[in-house]
Parts: C-alpha cells; sequence; structure tokens
C-alpha cells in the first residue's frame, strides 16, 4: 500500500473514532446535564456538587459506551489496568469540567439556570478534548495493526526457512 493510501485509512480510522466516540460522548452530555439540572433543581445541593454527582453519573455510562461500541476492537487484556486509568483520567476530566463551572459560579457570581448550563456545557466540551486524547493514547490501547501482525509472521516463517537452509548446507559440507 501507498504512503498516501495508509495515510488516507488512517485518517478514515481516525473520524470512524472520533464519530464514535461523539456518540457516547454526546450520551453521556445528555446524562450529565440531564442529571445535574433534576438535582440542582429538585434538591438544596450545591450548583458544584450537583455537577459532580452528574459527571460521576456520566463517567460510569460513558464507560460502558466507549468499551463495548467505541473501543470494543481495542486490547481487552488488561481491564483492571483500563479501568484504574478510565478512572484517573475521568476524575481529571471531571475537575477541569467542574473547575469551569466553579470559577464561573464562585469566581463570577454567575450562578442562573441558564449561566450554570452555559458554564457546565462549556467545561464538558474542554474535559471533553482532554478525554479523547488520554483515553485513545492510555486506556484504550490499540491492537497491533493487522499488516503488521502479517508482516512479522512473514518475516518470522522467512527467517525460520533461512534458518533450515544454513543447517542443510551444513550438513551436506
Amino acid at each position: 500500500m501507498s504512503e498516501r493510501g495508509a495515510l488516507r485509512v488512517q485518517l478514515d480510522q481516525l473520524i470512524r473514532e472520533i464519530a464514535k466516540f461523539g456518540v457516547v460522548g454526546g450520551i453521556g452530555t445528555l446524562v450529565n446535564l440531564g442529571v445535574f439540572n433534576l438535582v440542582r433543581h429538585t434538591t438544596e445541593i450545591p450548583v458544584v456538587r450537583a455537577s459532580i454527582i452528574a459527571t460521576v453519573i456520566a463517567i460510569c455510562c460513558n464507560y460502558v459506551g466507549f468499551r463495548y461500541f467505541t473501543y470494543r476492537d481495542r486490547d481487552k487484556s488488561g481491564r483492571t489496568k483500563e479501568m484504574t486509568l478510565f478512572l484517573l483520567f475521568s476524575v481529571v476530566g471531571l475537575v477541569i469540567e467542574n473547575g469551569v463551572l466553579y470559577a464561573a459560579t464562585y469566581g463570577f457570581g454567575w450562578d442562573s439556570r441558564l449561566q450554570s448550563n452555559i458554564f457546565k456545557f462549556l467545561g464538558i466540551g474542554i474535559a471533553t478534548l482532554f478525554r479523547f486524547w488520554s483515553y485513545r493514547s492510555w486506556v484504550f490501547k490499540a491492537l497491533p495493526a493487522r499488516e503488521t501482525v502479517a508482516d512479522a509472521e512473514k518475516f518470522l516463517k522467512n527467517s525460520s526457512r533461512q534458518h533450515e537452509e544454513q543447517r542443510r548446507r551444513q550438513r551436506v559440507t
């Protein structure tokens, strides 16, 4: 395959991955905003605490979506490590997301329903960029490409044949 063709395949794979990530993330955003507004407006829980509760619930939903939809073809051998890394990077995303809301609410006094939802959504967007990079780089690692595996098998097979031929030549001489 030409270098241009390989680049096209990689770009197509990245676009599909972003689309799947977007579907799961979109559902997670709806869950996050829905739970946030439900908790915020039916309880006396302060805005950032309500947001943290909503984010935690969305993180749980997102893990299921990412593992079984977006990254279902990725390595599944180290589930404990995967979940630990997912939680670690999700907590960093939670801090980013809710840090934006905290700054808007307590730093600038922007605490109306509309303002809270705008800054909650903005925080989700910023945290999503971090999460996409960290999940694909560290949590849901790609398995080796099929071409790479095929090339390695071919190399091993050829190496084995060459070794056998050398042994035969040594016996003959």
